[in-house]
């Protein structure tokens, strides 16, 4: 009887959690249809939407923290302002990766379907109704399953958070309960808990994720022209239905005659309006980043003048920026010798595809940070125990998005790749060298940014945490040093200062890690078929 009404209220904790998780989803779909198409559509839009995003995709949840207290907690009453808190955490984790996928499925949008829309003057709503919102939808059911995923694991995060010496925590949650349970040491109502979270995982998937995915991807080609093959989306043959009884007008068939016509001369002088250009640009981008760099200098040596605290802040920041670095990186080059293999036997020799990859998606929506106190138990006895466990939560954090990343660019793989493997009988070594490597970059590159992301997500989880809001204020894991301590210890403490300047240093490395290693290989696999 006992276990029976335990179940009914963790059942309860688990709907309450559920209820935050779609609320955040809803509103994340809302914010990421509107940024993505305007970054899509805008080239002015891009330039400032896209470096933002990556950069706020990258901070720890935590960043948000003093916003959201002051905000939500201060200005909404009591129970009402931590539910809106807790969600708009959960928010914070689910949209930049929905905003990508929007930004994407816009940009391979046929040209076609613009000219046609500017040949019969469609109006920005029109546009929006029956063009862009059909065609992003596939690309939107796809990351959301993944951004599911993200929202769970900083699902205990987002239920408790503090700052200073005041602690908030919602009522009812299964982030709450199951770390409730694992601290007071009933580990039996603890497994329970997992299981019933588990269920609710699958429950989602099969019931509310696979009917949507079904909808939206029940047609994988347009038919009208073969040179379409690579519209594969609902979405977008959706969106080509609308717009196909306007081609086969008079005016339309004109306009397209006249602009096969005019493609040569379009091309080239676009090539050479380019190429100029660029010139100009490389020489006012380095001019720009001279005069930045001077800029920046003085108002250092300025500010480290008045607060001489702030060195000493600095100081501790590099070296805790430096530590996790190593970590992340150590983890990250673990991550891609597993998941390589893994991803080359999914994609070009195992029959069972989508049934691993079913099995990964619902593994996946199970937190680290959910297993966190067995975790920590479990590696308790060995040396370097914390280390352990936060090599651990960077492992977990990472892995799937190299996985997932390569089996959805696998989709788009032409058919010469997989036929040279038949048709040369590539095995072995050779195999590996000239085939699997080459062929799975786009992906692995992909997936190795978010995975990256992931992994400095994680770090305020897996260099330090504690009980604090939960049951008294006990450190259950806590690395020496690293920047998700810092920022978790400074945070907890009130040192806003520390807080700032450890966020302005990893933001600052994450900007000359994008710009110098991802864009620049980005460039060199886009063309990797070729």
């Amino acid at each position: 009887m006992e276990i029976i009404a335990f179940i009914a209220l963790i059942t309860l904790d688990t709907a309450a959690s559920w209820l935050r998780m779609f609320t955040a989803l809803f509103f994340s779909i809302l914010i990421s249809i509107g940024v993505g198409i305007t970054a899509a559509v805008s080239k002015r839009a891009e330039k400032i939407i896209l470096p933002v995003i990556d950069i706020f995709q990258t901070l720890p949840i935590l960043a948000f923290f003093p916003f959201v207290i002051y905000i939500f907690v201060f200005l909404l009453p009591g129970y009402i302002g931590i539910n809106a808190a807790v969600i708009f955490l959960i928010i914070t984790s689910m949209a930049w990766n929905i905003i990508f996928g929007v930004y994407e499925a816009i940009k391979v949008l046929p040209a076609e379907f613009l000219e046609l829309a500017d040949l019969y003057g469609l109006g920005f709503w029109s546009r929006l109704r029956k063009i862009f919102v059909p065609a992003a939808m596939p690309r939107v059911v796809e990351q959301s399953v993944l951004s599911w995923s993200i929202g769970l694991f900083y699902l205990v995060t987002s239920e408790i958070f503090s700052i200073g010496n005041s602690n908030y925590a919602v009522k009812y949650g299964i982030g709450v309960a199951l770390a409730q349970l694992a601290f007071s040491g009933n580990y039996l109502h603890y497994f329970i808990g997992i299981l019933v979270f588990i269920g609710f995982v699958i429950a989602t998937r099969f019931l509310f994720f696979r009917p949507l995915e079904k909808h939206f991807t029940r047609y994988n080609t347009v038919s009208e022209e073969p040179k379409r093959h690579f519209v594969i989306h609902f979405g977008i043959a959706k969106a080509f239905n609308y717009l196909a009884r306007l081609r086969h007008s008079p005016p339309t068939r004109l306009a397209s005659r006249v602009s096969k016509r005019n493609a040569a001369a379009r091309a080239v002088i676009k090539k050479k309006t380019i190429k100029e250009e660029r010139i100009q640009f490389v020489g006012a981008k380095r001019a720009g980043i001279g005069i930045a760099v001077i800029i920046l200098a003085f108002l250092a040596a300025f500010v480290i003048s008045k607060y001489p605290n702030i060195a000493v802040y600095e100081y501790e920041a590099l070296i805790s920026l430096a530590a996790s670095f190593a970590r992340v990186w150590i983890a990250f080059a673990v991550i891609l010798a597993v998941a390589f293999p893994v991803c080359v036997y999914l994609v070009f020799i195992s029959r069972h595809r989508n049934s691993y990859l079913l099995l990964f998606q619902i593994i996946a929506s199970i937190p680290a940070t959910i297993l966190l106190p067995i975790i920590v138990i479990a590696l308790r006895g060995y040396t370097f125990h914390s280390e352990l466990t936060a090599f651990v939560i960077f492992f977990l954090s990472g892995i799937w998005y190299i996985i997932f990343s390569v089996i959805a660019s696998s989709a788009s793989m032409q058919n010469e790749v997989f036929e040279v493997k038949k048709l040369f009988g590539l095995k072995g070594r050779r195999a590996w060298k000239y085939l699997y490597s080459k062929a799975m970059l786009p992906g692995l590159v992909t997936g190795a940014v978010t995975a990256i992301a992931a992994e400095w997500n994680a770090s305020i989880v897996a260099e330090y945490f504690t009980t604090t809001g939960i049951s008294g204020t006990n450190v259950v894991s806590s690395v020496s040093v690293g920047i998700g301590k810092l920022l978790d210890t400074s945070l907890g403490s009130g040192n806003m200062l520390l807080m700032i300047i450890a966020l302005v240093n990893l933001t600052i490395m994450i900007i000359i890690v994008n710009t110098f290693l991802w864009k620049r290989l980005y460039r060199k696999v886009s063309n990797v078929y070729k």
